[in-house]
This record gives C-alpha cells, structure tokens and sequence, in this order.
C-alpha cells in the first residue's frame, strides 16, 4: 500500500492543527457559522438529521493495520451520541420501526471511504488528530471539490490487471488537494480510475472515468468517460478519448474541469454536476475540452505532464509488502489440499468459490471479509469488529485490508495455504458469510435512520430482506445477483445501477420505495453500465420483501439452466417480472 513521505505526514499534522483552531474560532465565536460550514465541509465534517457525521478518506482503498485500530479507537471512543440527542432519535425513530440506531460503529461507504454518525463536533478536532496520527484525513470528503479519488479494490493484484491503477490516483491526489482554481466547483466532483479488464471501480458512473488500456502498438494509455452519475438524472459518462496517452492525464483532467469550472451552472443545485452540462452540451462540450487541452499543451507548455521518472517515484510507494518466507510448495499441492478440504466441509467449499479470487502472485489469493449479515447495516463496522479485522489482516494478509465498492473489506495478501486457517479464524469472528455477489450483500446507504436528505430508511429493507433470505441453498440457486438501497434520490445506495435497485421517496410525509430493475454497474457479470427501469407506482416499506420475492420467483420460473438474474432479465424483458412485483401488493393489501 501507498508509504506516506515525510511531506505527506507534515501536510496532514498540519491541516489537523489548522481545523482546530478553525474549531476553537467558531466555538468562542470569532467565526460565523456561514464561515465554519464550509471549513468544516471540506474536512469532511457534515452536520445530519441528528448528530454530525464525520467522512473519513481512504485512498484507493488501502487500510493499514494501525489505521484499523485507530478507526476502531475512534468508534468505541467518540462515536457516542449525547443522551438527550439519542433519546430524541429513538423517538422519532421508534414511530417508524423497531431496530436500534447502532453507535460505536464505522460505516464502509461505495465510495472508499469510511463514515461515523455520532461524533460531536466538540470531539471533533480530537479526531482528527488521532487520524494524522496514522496517516489518514477527512480532506475534500466533502464540499464542491475533487472528492476521494476511487480504484478497484485489486488494483496491483488483479490477475486481468493491464497496468496498476494506484501510482495514477496518487498523483491526481496529489495534484488536486488543495488545487486553488479547483477548490469551489459548480458541484462535488468524483473521479474513479481501474486498470483491469473488468471494471470492479463502476467508472461509468462518475464524473470522470478512467480505464487504463493498451492500444495495437501496445502502448499504454486512458479510455476517458465524462459526466457520468447517478442522483434525480442517471446518466452514463460520455466517451471524448477512446485512447489518451498515460503521461498527458494530468493535462487533460486539467481541461475537462476548467471547462466545467467555467460552464457548470451555479444558479441551480440540482443541475450543478458536470453531467448535466455534458448532456446539455453535448459536442459543445467535447470541443471545449479540446481546445482548452490544446491550450494547456500549446501555450501553458503542458505543465502536468507525467515524466516517467515521477511515475516511477510514486509507483516505488507501491511495492508489495515483504511477506513472511514459507516453504516451498507447488501449486498442484496447495490445491489439492484445498480441495480435499473443501471436500471435508461445504461451508468452506462455499467460502472459497464466493469470497477467495485469484491473485498476479500464484501462491497467494484475495479474500474478502463480508460484512453483510443479519441485524446489522451492510457496510457496519463495530470497533470490535475493526479491531479483529486489524488482527485478521496482521496475521494473513501483511496487515493490509482494502475497502470495496460492495461496503466488504478485502485483505489482499492471503497465502493459499492459509485459507482454511483464515476461514476458521473469519467464521469465529462473524466475517466468513459466503455471500459475496448473491442477494444478501447488497449495497446501502445510511438512509433516514441518519442522514437528512433521505425521505425514507434504507437498514429496515435491508434488514428485511436479508432476514427472509438466509438459506445459503436458495442463496446459491438464485446465484449472482446486485440488489442496491438508497434512502433518497441522491443515490448514495447506487440503486440504479443495481440488478434490483430500490429508492426510498416521500408520500405525504410515509416512507414508500420504488423499485427498479435491469441497472449495471459494468462489471463483468452486469455488462455495460445502464440505469435500471421501474416496475410501477412505489410500494408500502412492508410490501417491498414480497415484492423483492415476487421478481425473484418470476426469475426462477422464466430461467434457462446456468442463466444470471440480470441474463435472464434481459432476455425475458421487465414485462412479467413487473407483473409480478404488482401482483405482490395486491398480496400484500389482500392479506392485510
């Protein structure tokens, strides 16, 4: 994982001191609060329905041992609400539902970051400093700036990597923390990069996508999307260079958001992201671009080329770890070990086909830890639970994990002799569900439980369809599917690129879901990103598990033998699935 310099740490400790006496100005009064907002905004301090909620950046993923630890100190420790606060919330909460607003818990997000919902602002300086302490920050998390720049959580170990996408994110990180000319955009600004065939980092979807590529002559270089994200208008990024040269990224992402900067609307929130002026622009837009490219290259003398010896220099922060020395034993003897004791248990059998991936080194392998189970929101984290990931990590995988954009944590190191040993040892500690890609690890956000954009919860759903769908039997049969919530139109939750998406809106002051069908977020499995389509008029937040089981009945019916929900889908057409899903309400209104 990325070794911060001496610069970076500095740089850190630094904005840490500058937020605390921006905190100690605001609290005695000497700044305003329409001065501290956007201070604290872009330290990743919001303020929700309840209590603030920090956002915490973990570039590309990476997550140290130590950084676990210290994020599992900081939920135990400050992720506590004040009594009256919590009271207040259950109250209002208690109207809706029954489970319990958790605390002491850190939220892993779609986006590579990590959230709390409960610290008071008062601690919050606090915070920061224990961040520092190991390297990590809240810096444009939030606020009308380059966000957190996202990866594929394999990036460096993907066996279908073409070229590692990391060293690139830390010079575009590098490049726009702080950026003056780039410090208050029309809108927030996301950049997602991957450099595997499979798109595992949903790069269709954001502001700007980029893919790494070869061309016939074997050149590296960029496919580069625009405009591309989800929220009131879904919209699927634009293609303006099928192939751009890696060294001149910098100098193109300089234009493509200098023409934003300058054109994005700033008279109307809702039409502010640079997708909106893409869609409205059209070739405009992409002419634009490619004049201000010629003019960063032409006459500024292209400042941001990137030399080969400082692609070097940040790839060296990306050196594989030193692993512990092993005897050496073939390949062929690792598997059959593994399969004969795969043979000896279906529960690792299963663990092994879901949550184990294959590696660039053959001796080693990629797991994922699920965080996804019963009466507990996908992508929770309790400071125990961080704690023994801490452990799990120093033991089997040179004490790194990586956050995924399925809310899991990947620990990237794993020998494959120490697979069975990792299972029993993740199985114990409540993290070896063999879940990953089928129904119950789905992707949601806080929802109404916590922010104050939702217009309805996203944990209750979550927790009611997880709840009916516990059989690992029935989970497999169903096979690979990607059920997405969020709690609101912003889509925290990505529910239009899920295979099954399910949207929280407002009806007269009751919260009702919509749900659609048919999204993508262009993974293999999904194909090419789209937003799903609507099966109808929302539904009751007790309709949704039947209707959730309507759809899938209809799939089991209508498939063809080793046919995918979203193939299968496809190939039918909504008709009958949105038959079904109506069908269920009516159900539902019956029986009641």
């Amino acid at each position: 994982m990325y070794q911060y310099t001496d610069f970076d740490r500095q740089f850190v400790h630094l904005r840490a001191a500058q937020f605390r006496d921006q905190l100690e100005r605001w609290q005695s009064g000497k700044l305003a609060e329409d001065e501290f907002r956007p201070l604290r905004l872009q330290n990743g301090w919001y303020v929700q329905r309840y209590a603030p909620m920090l956002r915490v950046a973990v570039p590309y993923g990476e997550l140290s041992s130590r950084q676990l630890r210290v994020l599992a100190k900081i939920a135990r420790e400050y992720d506590e609400p004040e009594v009256e606060v919590y009271k207040n919330a259950l109250a209002t909460q208690g109207k809706l539902g029954t489970h319990k607003l958790p605390t002491h818990y850190a939220h892993f997000t779609t986006r590579q970051n990590v959230q709390y919902n409960w610290i008071p602002l008062a601690k919050s300086a606090d915070v920061m400093d224990l961040l520092a302490s190991v390297d990590m920050h809240g810096i444009q998390t939030s606020g009308n700036c380059i966000r957190n720049i996202t990866s594929d959580e394999r990036a460096g170990i993907a066996v279908d990597e073409i070229a590692d996408p990391r060293p690139f994110a830390e010079i575009m990180r590098q490049w726009s923390t702080l950026h003056p000319e780039f410090a208050f955009l029309p809108r927030k600004f996301k950049i997602a990069i991957t450099g595997s065939t499979e798109d595992r980092a949903a790069t269709g979807w954001h502001d700007v996508g980029l893919h790494l590529r070869k061309n016939e002559a074997g050149e590296l270089g960029f496919r580069v999307q625009v405009g591309g994200g989800m929220g009131r208008t879904p919209i699927i990024g634009t293609v303006l260079r099928e192939f751009l040269p890696w060294n001149q990224i910098m100098n193109y992402l300089e234009a493509v958001i200098r023409v934003y900067n300058r054109y994005g609307r700033r008279d109307n929130i809702y039409k502010a992201r640079i997708k909106i002026l893409v869609k409205a622009e059209g070739q405009r837009y992409i002419d634009d671009v490619e004049a201000e490219y010629k003019q960063v290259i032409e006459h500024d003398g292209a400042p941001h080329t990137i030399t080969q010896a400082e692609l070097d220099r940040v790839s060296a922060s990306f050196v594989p770890p030193q692993l512990a020395t092993r005897v050496f034993r073939s390949a062929e003897a690792t598997d059959a070990d593994l399969r004969a004791q795969a043979a000896d248990d279906v529960m690792f059998a299963r663990w092994l086909a879901r949550n184990v991936a294959p590696h660039q080194n053959p001796a080693l392998r990629a797991v994922t830890l699920s965080f996804k189970r019963r009466l507990q929101a996908p992508g929770d984290a309790s400071a125990d639970q961080l704690d023994t990931a801490a452990r799990l990590a120093d033991r089997f995988s040179a004490g790194e994990g990586r956050v995924t954009h399925d809310q899991n944590l990947l620990l990237p190191w794993v020998h494959a002799e120490d697979l069975h040993a990792l299972w029993l040892n993740a199985r114990e500690a409540g993290f070896a569900s063999a879940n990953v890609h089928l129904l119950t690890d789905m992707i949601a956000c806080p929802g109404g439980d916590f922010c104050a954009l939702a217009n309805a919860r996203s944990i209750p759903i979550a927790e009611a369809i997880t709840e009916r769908y516990q059989d690992l039997d029935e989970l497999d049969d169903l096979g690979e599917i990607d059920l997405h919530i969020s709690g609101c139109i912003n889509s925290c939750g990505h529910h239009h690129s899920g295979h099954i998406g399910i949207l929280g809106v407002d009806k007269d002051g009751k919260e009702w879901y919509q749900v659609t069908l048919g999204g993508s977020d262009g993974s293999l499995l999904s194909g090419a990103p789209q937003a799903g389509k609507a099966v109808g008029p929302s539904f009751s937040a007790a309709e949704v598990p039947d209707v959730i089981e309507a759809v899938l009945n209809t799939y089991r019916d209508t498939r063809e033998p080793g046919e995918t929900f979203i193939d299968a889908l496809r190939r039918v057409g909504p008709e009958p699935f949105k038959a079904a899903a109506n069908g269920a309400r009516f159900k539902v209104e019956v029986t009641a």
